[in-house]
């Protein structure tokens, strides 16, 4: 078999190949309704919390909407707000940059590389040096999940990740995988909003369909019933077929009937039934730490990602990591879980209408609050 690590002039053409392929392929099949399914779901809780705040909310199109409390405004779209500002997102989105802060501040995050499609030899060496699977992303500008792969444990396998992360920048970052939960920590102002434990997304076999039937059927569910059942659909990539293949399994095994079948490792893309408040659990020790960790990052409102096997001991002993802190931070998974709702949007937009806003509107503008 081919070793790739050793081509980097051909893996870098593949992972164009593949950007172009993604460019001029276009959306496929589904993916449109499914942001338009997410769109939905942001304007309702944007509408939810102006009611709840008394406020006036004007809808301006393609997703934005402008809220109004007596001479106060602000304008939202999605989860696209004023509350942190320009380069603060930025810098969040270059996952190499925050490793170094949090480093830095004594912070236990997951050992890492960082490399260059063109130059795989640190990747290999990394990938070698630990008895750990790994995972490989993009090292910046990309969020959701987009890029990741998991389970790393061959050449060939670190190949055919960095050909696929290459479609969002050639320089990539592996790391060691951190066993434990997916805790997403969302913090205002450095206090703890909410605590989520998320799982993985998953499917329950009935003797007859292959994976690739069962997926197809999920997504089917998703985009019928919208935020209801999750916010985005499966992607059939590289971390699905690790994530299976390490249960034994591939797109075409035909599970049997009631097997759960975990169908990805990165929980970007679950759903409702997989999110549960956990901030009950939380140790004083792990609340404090999140909170400093979206202060490092100079934001107000941050989504803090944990990893760790017991969330009621510190990251210190349970041998847990900050993975990622995210801005601006998804809603979905606090308002669509199993055990209740954490009103984000309104907390957001309180925070947001004591900020006085200066800028002046033009004398023509006239468009009339939503009912």
């Amino acid at each position: 078999m081919l070793d790739l690590t050793r081509h980097p002039k051909l893996l870098r053409w593949l992972g164009r190949l593949d950007r172009a392929r993604a460019f001029f392929g276009g959306q496929k099949q589904g993916w449109r309704e499914a942001d338009q399914n997410l769109a939905a779901f942001y304007a309702r809780v944007w509408k939810e919390a102006a009611s709840a705040l008394g406020a006036d909310l004007v809808d301006l199109g393609q997703g934005a909407f402008e809220i109004r409390l007596g001479e106060t405004w602000t304008r939202v779209a999605e989860n696209a707000t004023a509350i942190d500002d320009l380069a603060s997102h930025r810098v969040v989105r270059l996952k190499v940059v925050m490793y170094r802060l949090l480093q830095a501040a004594g912070f236990p995050i997951p050992r890492h590389v960082v490399f260059d499609v063109e130059d795989m030899r640190p990747a290999v060496a990394f990938l070698e040096s630990t008895d750990r699977e790994c995972v490989l992303k993009p090292a910046g500008g990309t969020g959701g999940g987009r890029g990741v792969a998991t389970r790393l444990r061959t050449r060939w396998q670190l190949a055919r990740a960095a050909q696929a992360a290459a479609r969002f920048g050639e320089e990539l970052l592996i790391e060691e995988q951190v066993e434990g939960e997916n805790y997403r920590l969302l913090y205002l102002d450095r206090q703890l909003l909410d605590a989520v434990r998320r799982k993985p997304p998953s499917v329950t076999g009935d003797g007859t369909a292959t994976v690739a039937e069962l997926v197809r059927q999920a997504n089917a569910l998703r985009l019928a019933r919208g935020a209801e059942v999750s916010h985005s659909l499966l992607p059939v990539d590289l971390d699905m077929k690790r994530t299976l293949a390490v249960q034994g399994l591939s797109l075409a095994s035909v599970p049997p009937r009631g097997t759960v079948v975990t169908l990805k490792t990165a929980i970007n893309d679950n759903g409702g039934a997989d999110n549960e408040t956990v901030t009950h659990l939380l140790c004083r020790e792990l609340v404090e730490d999140g909170s400093r960790a979206a202060a490092l990052a100079g934001l107000r409102l941050a989504g803090v990602d944990v990893i760790t096997r017991d969330p009621g001991k510190p990251l210190r002993e349970s041998g847990g990591v900050i993975l990622e802190v995210n801005s601006p931070p998804g809603y979905y998974w606090h308002y669509h879980k199993r055990d209740g709702v954490c009103p984000v949007a309104e907390h957001v937009l309180r925070a947001l209408l004591k900020q006085r806003v200066d800028t002046p509107r033009s004398p023509e503008y006239r468009w009339e609050p939503s009912r």
